[in-house]
């Protein structure tokens, strides 16, 4: 696991980036439509699945648990997919949908941190980061009628609190890259 993500530290980096500017872009026009708010997550979540894929199949044979990191990113393009052809979709279900991504991605990564964390000691951003997905996830599914604007708000706060843990443990691999080079 270790080799797997010190091996292409970049693919978290982009992945942060790409949350990062998404959730900003959210903050920025607060006043998006549904339909752009949609076509954008699904965006979001198509590059983010793309990229765990990328990452897990590049050390497939390395790494015993490189298959949670895949599934991860299948479920995300998946996701983002269903979510670009069916754009009517409604904000509640939108939300509906995002909630059952930010759980099964904040599971896959609590799984692979814990796999992480018998190579190296002390790491805990992935943690953090599956661990800040299945709360968002819950709470989303639990406050479904907040309104448009605060889900807009959550979302955009969500992906950047997200975007940041990912770029700051791609920091850390990085550096454990190096260390091992």
């Amino acid at each position: 696991m270790l080799k797997m993500m010190t091996g292409k530290w970049w693919v978290l980096l982009v992945r942060g980036i790409a949350a990062i500017l998404f959730g900003l872009a959210a903050m920025v026009w607060p006043g998006l439509t549904i339909g752009a708010l949609i076509i954008m997550f699904g965006a979001f979540a198509i590059v983010d699945g793309v990229g765990a894929l990328f990452a897990a199949f590049a050390h497939r044979g390395e790494a015993q648990y490189w298959w949670a990191t895949a599934l991860e990113g299948v479920v995300g393009i998946v996701l983002g997919i269903l979510v670009m052809v069916w754009p009517g979709i409604s904000a509640i279900a939108l939300l509906f949908w995002i909630a059952a991504w930010a759980i099964v991605t904040g599971v896959f990564e609590v799984v692979s941190a814990i796999q992480l964390r018998k190579e190296i000691s002390g790491e805990f951003w992935l943690i953090l980061s599956g661990v800040l997905s299945i709360l968002f996830g819950i709470f989303a599914f639990i406050r479904p009628g907040a309104g448009a604007l605060a889900v807009i708000w959550v979302i955009a706060i969500y992906a950047i609190v997200f975007g940041i843990t990912l770029i700051m443990l791609s920091f850390k691999v990085r550096g454990l890259n190096q260390a091992l080079a």
